[in-house]
């Protein structure tokens, strides 16, 4: 995420005094909750969704994800580059490709 745009989420806490609210466990029922209401956006058909309900709750997820971010002190990339590397070994392209098995019915 571009600094500007993670910079622009922490001065909307920053500005709101939110941040006495936002502990891990706090933010982590937010992401949930957030993520849930994405799922909604397409409760009663794959097809057919409203793309702006769609992009507001996906919004909602990751500035609560980036908000968690900045509470634990994590880097985004360095994380998602250690778990994409246990995915790479978990799922490996001569196994898994084509296929969406869980690892361990490989």
């Amino acid at each position: 995420m571009k600094k500007e745009t993670i910079d622009r989420i922490v001065k909307f806490s920053e500005d709101r005094d939110w941040d006495q609210f936002h502990s891990p466990a706090n933010l982590a029922k937010s992401i949930s909750i957030e993520a849930s209401e994405l799922l909604e956006c397409f409760q009663w058909s794959d097809d057919e969704y409203d793309l702006e309900a769609v992009k507001e709750e996906l919004a909602d997820v990751i500035v609560y994800c980036q908000d968690m971010l900045q509470k634990l002190g994590l880097d985004e990339d360095e994380i998602v580059n250690a778990k994409m590397a246990k995915n790479e070994a978990k799922y490996p392209v001569e196994k898994a490709n084509g296929r969406a098995d869980k690892y361990d019915k490989l």
